[in-house]
């Protein structure tokens, strides 16, 4: 039996107006077709739930259980809602679009809206039995990501002081609610790599309930060693999204990809199997890391239509997946335990 948890598949890259993207029980419908056993719910999008009301009733959630057409929720991701809780006024504009209108054009009552909201998906996690969210740090600090001009002496950690204060209501709220926030370490959000997740493990005070959500291809994007990550913060990973990437180095741009779009950028997302990740490393190192949530596809392609990559993800993951052993494979040479056979091996007697 597989350690890992899967196929799964995160539902906001598909959402539409249109069947069968239009609700929960038909993208579970489609996605159950497909062969997917998990859906992840991107907990901001109305079509699929009613995040304050899941928030007060297990048995609005016990119904929404019943909408899934059998397929498991795996978690209720948070992204654009944890964007919100810190967010520098570069974004302000750019970043209200994802806001309640009433609290648009008003930063500070936009975060306090945000951190409202992170409750609400943490209360609405413990009702459906998940014990982990999948989300966003904001950013304070990115648009001072190159030191230049030079960064003020201290300007780093005064940015992880208070991002580590606006996110420590909604940590101690996740502790008393059995709930992990695993941010996904992502390029634009102040925790994006190891050492920005250890500046805010330290400056939370190592708080048990920051967490990582795995995605190789942020770490694609930044040339980093994604899979000795997983064995550097393995304990951490609470959450896991299954996305390809490839970085095609170019002689025109680098890792902040000249301001080209996607197609054209050296460092781009493509569907599974179509990039760079070598996934059979990293189911490996999860499984032995103890990782045992669910592997849930991220679909993100520049290349190849969402519903190929859909179709093409599920089985793709199936194939990752690794029973793991019930016995050590070199047991047969074994022998039971004994004390002075080993001394004389040894020579000691």
């Amino acid at each position: 039996m597989s350690q890992i948890k899967g196929p799964a598949i995160f539902l906001a890259q598909f959402m539409g107006d249109e069947a069968p993207f239009n609700s929960l029980p038909n993208i579970t419908a489609w996605a159950k077709e497909l062969g997917y056993k998990g859906v992840q719910i991107p907990a901001w999008d109305t079509r699929l739930m009613d995040l304050k009301r899941a928030a007060e009733s297990k048995t609005y959630c016990d119904e929404l259980k019943g909408q899934t057409n059998g397929l498991v929720i795996t978690e209720l991701a948070s992204h654009l809602l944890g964007q919100l809780v810190a967010s520098h006024p570069a974004y302000d504009e750019l970043f209200d679009g994802f806001a309640a209108p009433e609290v648009r054009g008003n930063p500070k009552a936009r975060a306090q809206w945000a951190t409202a909201q992170m409750k609400l998906v943490i209360k609405a996690s413990k009702n459906l039995g998940l014990t982990v969210s999948p989300s966003f740090t904001g950013a304070l600090l990115w648009p001072m990501m190159y030191p230049w001009p030079q960064r003020p002496a201290g300007l780093v950690e005064e940015g992880f002081k208070e991002l580590a204060k606006r996110w420590k209501p909604i940590f101690d709220y996740a502790d008393k609610n059995g709930v992990d926030i695993a941010f996904e370490l992502h390029p634009g959000e102040d925790l994006h790599d190891g050492c920005t997740f250890e500046r805010m493990l330290a400056a939370s005070g190592n708080h048990p309930r920051l967490a990582i959500n795995y995605d190789p291809s942020h770490f694609i994007l930044q040339c980093m060693d994604y899979v000795g990550f997983i064995d550097t913060y393995g304990p951490y990973i609470k959450a896991f999204h299954v996305k390809d990437a490839e970085y095609r180095p170019s002689a025109k741009a680098g890792v902040y990809g000249g301001y080209e779009n996607w197609t054209e950028r050296p460092g781009r997302f493509r569907s599974l199997g179509d990039g760079q990740v070598d996934f059979k490393q990293v189911f490996s190192r999860l499984t032995a890391a103890g990782y045992s949530n669910w592997a849930v596809l991220e679909w993100e392609c520049v290349f190849k239509d969402a519903a190929q990559g859909a179709a093409e993800g599920a089985p793709f993951i199936q194939s990752m997946l690794i029973d793991v052993p019930t016995k050590a494979f070199d047991d047969f040479a074994g022998g039971a335990t004994d004390a002075k056979r080993n001394r004389r091996v040894l020579g000691l007697d």
